[in-house]
């Protein structure tokens, strides 16, 4: 196999290995979103890409990883160098016009309903944050939908932070996050945590300076934290 980038383990013994992915792979790719869009409860928490942007892609404007477990591709991961930020999220965040640039976007993820549970999606993440050209990119940007908790935990982990919430995607309510992979690190002296479905809330700490840094349940249900 090819353009490997990562070999190990999962929990349960299974050996598997991460490789760069091409245009070579896109029946793969494709497959693999359909069985994720179907075994979704809410479709909505997955903005699906057409096969003409995972081919842009796969083109050069970013990279693909796909994790393969006894030749069986499992799950994939993408990261988008976006058109002068086509979906606006630097500038949803505040990166200045002259970096825009510097924004790469983390993109969709797909990963087997059969292979859930083994933190695939973050492992994925990790590889590709660490494969980013920090010379030439600076931004990370990224969305997800409010309640969508796995992708939601994925991006805390990694060191991204809530920066806006708001309509993504036609009308599509998303957290737009955001890391500066060359900022130190920040010391914050406020903190406040706020129930997850009070978006109106979350919207004016956001408008306020605040940061989404982490997310905890409780028995009351979902909450974020705030920071500034």
């Amino acid at each position: 196999m090819k353009n490997i980038v990562f070999e190990g383990e999962l929990k349960n013994g299974q050996p598997i290995r991460m490789r760069k992915l091409s245009a070579e792979q896109l029946p793969e790719i494709l497959d693999l979103q359909e069985q994720v869009i179907g075994a979704l409860e809410v479709k909505e928490r997955l903005q699906p890409l057409t096969e003409e942007e995972f081919r842009f892609i796969l083109d050069g404007n970013g990279e693909m990883i796909g994790v393969y477990a006894d030749g069986e591709m499992i799950a994939w991961r993408a990261m988008l160098v976006p058109d002068n930020d086509h979906e606006g999220l630097g500038r949803d965040v505040g990166v200045p016009e002259e970096e825009i640039g510097k924004v790469i976007y983390q993109e969709i993820s797909a990963v087997s309903p059969k292979w859930r549970g083994f933190s695939l999606q973050t492992l994925m993440g990790l590889v590709l944050m660490d494969r980013v050209d920090a010379e030439r990119y600076r931004y990370v940007c990224s969305t997800v939908m409010p309640g969508n908790i796995p992708s939601l935990k994925d991006k805390f982990r990694q060191g991204l932070e809530v920066r806006a919430l708001k309509e993504k995607y036609g009308g599509k309510l998303r957290y737009v996050f955001f890391k500066d992979l060359k900022a130190p690190e920040r010391q914050r002296m406020e903190t406040r945590e706020i129930p997850m479905d009070d978006i109106t809330g979350q919207q004016a700490l956001l408008a306020d300076g605040w940061a989404g840094t982490a997310m905890e349940e409780n028995g009351n249900g979902w909450f974020v934290r705030y920071e500034r």
